[in-house]
């Protein structure tokens, strides 16, 4: 397991603030702290809350919120799905689902992250387009 760690500015419905954010090559999911959380986006309950392993494997932590949010990162916006984790020691956890979904490459021999802006540029035009397709309220 190797980790980076770097500030990302993170923006919800309700604002945005800068954090540090960890990027865990051993970590599964993406987690906020659940103060930072709150404070830039509401989180959704889960229907069926979550028992997950921390990285000491004797604690289990159960995870009861999860929520959307952008982040960025040197002006390339990102977005992903983030557990609330109550007790987080870390303001923010950027897990392995995140790093596979945008091919964010870590280097750890420079301690920096690499993201292909072509790659997000292009998910997020998919993005677009498939809301210009769908859409519900639209008369046709």
């Amino acid at each position: 397991m190797s980790i980076i760690r770097i500030p990302l500015r993170f923006t919800g419905s309700k604002g945005e603030k800068m954090v540090y954010a960890l990027f865990d090559s051993g970590a599964t999911y993406s987690c906020l702290n659940t103060d930072i959380a709150h404070e830039i986006e509401t989180p959704t309950k889960l229907y069926e809350p979550m028992e997950i392993a921390t990285a000491s494997s004797s604690h289990c932590v159960i995870i009861e919120e999860a929520m959307r949010a952008d982040f960025y990162h040197e002006d390339i916006r990102l977005s992903d799905e983030f557990m609330v984790v109550p007790g987080l020691s870390e303001e923010a956890i950027i897990g392995v689902n995140t790093l596979q979904k945008w091919r964010i490459k870590l280097d750890f021999e420079h301690d920096k992250v690499i993201i292909n802006p072509k790659v997000a540029e292009h998910m997020i035009k998919d993005l677009k387009a498939l809301k210009d397709v769908w859409k519900p309220n639209s008369k046709k």
